[in-house]
């Protein structure tokens, strides 16, 4: 079992949170409205998008470990994505 889990399981988990940030972010996107600026939509949209790529990057570098760029991926990826939330938080206290 523990090969196992460790094959198969740990990438999955591994990718699931940036993917809960990507769903969070979507979701305050759906729940900002119609009523707000195109670029609070363009920053939570391109936020959840870095995300997505970030959770797909750790996935596969959990899978194959000796891929270096797939985990440069995963950080900067990560790290466009907080900064878009970073900045539509910012763009809520504006609006």
């Amino acid at each position: 079992m523990e090969e196992f889990e460790e094959k198969f399981i740990k990438p999955i988990i591994n990718a699931s949170y940036p993917g809960t940030l990507a769903a969070l972010s979507l979701a305050v996107l759906q729940a900002t409205g119609l009523q707000v600026p195109l670029t609070l939509k363009f920053t939570l949209l391109v936020g959840s998008t870095a995300f997505l790529f970030s959770a797909f990057a750790i996935f596969f570098y959990s899978v194959y470990p000796t891929r270096k760029k797939l985990w440069t991926t995963a950080a900067v990826m990560f790290l466009v994505g907080l900064f878009c939330l970073i900045t539509s938080v910012l763009l809520l206290f504006v609006v």
